[in-house]
């Protein structure tokens, strides 16, 4: 009839190459569950990630200059020789001169890395190492302002200073 096998040498060999089968098959599922990550990380972290953190840095930098922008116009004074009420009495009186100090709160990084905001001749200018980021913005100031360049730094404490007069405006970013 048929061939016959020792019982007891086939049984010992099938059992031994059923046990393999199982941990094979788990090697292989998790070797592809490995390649599978490794490719969606390399796709992510080799193009989309850095064009995103690109985009959201030109957008954080838009954004900052913009606020920088409306915290200096803002904090101008009010026009001299134009007459206002002092407070707690019903006497008018004129200004002719006045200062105003401001804190302006700035993200302290864009895109990770430290920046500068410059004033100078009515415009605001982001000055940022990764080209992607950056802009300049003419602010709406009621007069020319006068007076030197001036820069804020990141990672400082900001703090406007307009001096306003009979003859001209002065605005002068300061850091503390």
């Amino acid at each position: 009839m048929g061939r016959e096998v020792p019982s007891a040498i086939s049984g010992a060999r099938a059992t031994r190459s059923r046990a393999v089968t199982p941990v094979a098959g788990k090697l292989l599922e998790i070797g592809v569950v490995v390649l599978f990550v490794a490719t969606l990380s390399t796709a992510l972290y080799g193009g989309v990630v850095p064009e995103y953190r690109s985009a959201v840095a030109e957008e954080v930098g838009d954004r900052t200059l913009t606020a920088a922008g409306h915290a200096i116009t803002s904090a101008v004074p009010s026009t001299p020789r134009s007459p206002a009420v002092r407070p707690g009495t019903n006497r008018t009186v004129t200004v002719r001169s006045a200062t105003t100090r401001r804190t302006v709160d700035l993200p302290d990084t864009i895109r990770g890395e430290s920046y500068r905001i410059r004033f100078a001749d009515g415009v605001l200018t982001l000055d940022h190492p990764h080209p992607a980021v950056g802009g300049r913005r003419r602010l709406a100031l009621p007069t020319e302002p006068t007076g030197t360049a001036s820069t804020w730094r990141s990672a400082a404490r900001t703090v406007v200073v307009i001096r306003r007069n009979e003859t001209g405006l002065t605005v002068e970013l300061v850091n503390r």
